[in-house]
C-alpha cells in the first residue's frame, strides 16, 4: 500500500514538471545581436492606433440624436410618388396616393408626439406601497382588488343611476338565428 502512494506520487511530481517551462536566464544572446535588429523601445509616442479609433467620438455633434423624442428634430420627409416613376397602387392616382401617404405620415408624428409627451411621467411604486397600506398590515390581501386598482369602464356596473345591460349597445352583426349547415340526410 505504501509502495503504491509513494508510486503515485513520484509520477505525479514527474508529469507536473514535464509541463512546466525551464527558468530562461534574462540576458540577450548574440545570435540577436549579430541579426541586425535594433531592441525594443518601451517608450509610446502617442496613442496606439486602436486607442485613436476608439477614442473617436462619432456623436460629439449630435450628442441628443438617440434620445427619446429626437425623431422630430430629425428631418425626416416622406418620399414624393411622380406619376410614371413610382408604385401608385391601382385606383388610385399619383396625387391621391402622395396625399393618403402625407395624412399616414401626420397620423404617426401626431401619435408619436403624444407619447412623447407622456415620457418620464410615472407613479413611485413607494407612494403606491404606502398608499395600498402593505407597510402597516395585510388587509389589503383581504379586498376585492388585492391592492390592485381598478380602471374606470365605459359603463357603471352597478347597476346604481345608470343603464342596464338590455340599453347598451348590442353587437353587430348576427341577425337571428342561425343555422347550423351540414350534410344533407339521404
Amino acid at each position: 500500500m505504501k509502495l503504491a502512494v509513494l508510486i503515485t506520487a513520484v509520477a505525479t511530481i514527474a508529469t507536473a514538471e514535464a509541463f512546466v517551462s525551464p527558468a530562461l536566464p534574462a540576458f540577450h544572446t548574440s545570435l540577436a545581436a549579430k541579426s541586425g535588429v535594433p531592441p525594443k523601445k518601451d517608450a509610446k509616442k502617442g496613442p496606439s492606433i486602436a486607442g485613436a479609433i476608439f477614442g473617436m467620438d462619432l456623436w460629439k455633434d449630435r450628442k441628443d440624436s438617440n434620445d427619446y423624442g429626437a425623431r422630430g428634430k430629425k428631418k425626416l420627409t416622406v418620399g414624393k410618388i411622380t406619376e410614371g416613376k413610382s408604385y401608385v397602387p391601382a385606383g388610385l392616382t399619383a396625387a391621391q396616393y402622395n396625399a393618403v401617404r402625407g395624412k399616414e405620415k401626420a397620423t404617426k408624428d401626431k401619435n408619436y408626439a403624444r407619447n412623447v409627451a407622456k415620457a418620464g411621467k410615472f407613479e413611485d411604486y413607494t407612494d403606491f406601497y404606502l398608499k395600498r397600506g402593505t407597510d402597516t398590515s395585510g388587509s389589503w390581501i383581504k379586498d376585492i382588488t388585492r391592492g390592485h386598482r381598478m380602471v374606470k369602464t365605459k359603463y357603471d356596473y352597478s347597476g346604481k343611476d345608470q343603464p342596464n345591460y338590455a340599453d347598451m349597445k348590442q353587437p353587430e352583426g348576427i341577425v337571428g338565428k342561425t343555422v347550423k349547415k351540414g350534410l344533407k340526410k339521404k
